[in-house]
C-alpha cells in the first residue's frame, strides 16, 4: 500500500520548480553602445578566474564599455587608457546589467544606471553602487584577476 505524498514534500517541489522557472529573469542578452559583448578573445571556462583574458583594450570604447555576461563583469574606458571593472549584477534586485551607454552602466530590469567612472548610481532604485572587480592588464589584454 502506497501513501500519498506529505504536503510539505509537495509543496517544496512546487516552489523549487518555481523558482527554477525564475532564475533566468533579467539575462536579456547584453549589448554596448559601441559593439556587441560577446569578445572573440580566448575564454578557457576550464581556468580558474585568476587571469582570464576578457578583452583586447582597444575592443572597450572610450566613454563606455562592455558587460561580459559568462563572467559577471562588466568592463568601462571612461577616459583613454583609462579602464574600470565592476560587478555586472545590479544592487537593486541581482540582475545582470545589459549595456553601456552614454556613461552609464544600464540594468534592464527596473531602470538603475550607474556612472562608468565609479560605478555609483545615477538612477534607482538601486540603493549602492555596483562593487568593484580587479582587471590587469597584459601587452594589449586586459584579464579578469
Amino acid at each position: 500500500m502506497t501513501t500519498p505524498p506529505a504536503r510539505r514534500t509537495v509543496l517544496g517541489t512546487g516552489a523549487a520548480f518555481l523558482l527554477a522557472g525564475c532564475s533566468k529573469y533579467g539575462t536579456s542578452s547584453s549589448s554596448s553602445s559601441a559593439s556587441p559583448t560577446t569578445t572573440t578573445s580566448p575564454i578557457a571556462s576550464s581556468k580558474p578566474s585568476a587571469d582570464r583574458e576578457l578583452a583586447e583594450k582597444s575592443h572597450i570604447p572610450v566613454g563606455g564599455g562592455k558587460v561580459f555576461k559568462e563572467q559577471k563583469v562588466v568592463v568601462t574606458q571612461p577616459k583613454q587608457g583609462e579602464f574600470k571593472a565592476f560587478s555586472a549584477i545590479c544592487t537593486h534586485q541581482g540582475c545582470t546589467v545589459n549595456k553601456v551607454a552614454d556613461g552609464t552602466i544600464d540594468c534592464p530590469c527596473h531602470g538603475s544606471k550607474y556612472r562608468i567612472t565609479d560605478a555609483s548610481v545615477v538612477a534607482g532604485p538601486a540603493p549602492r553602487p555596483l562593487p568593484a572587480k580587479e582587471i590587469t592588464m597584459k601587452g594589449k589584454s586586459i584579464f579578469l584577476a
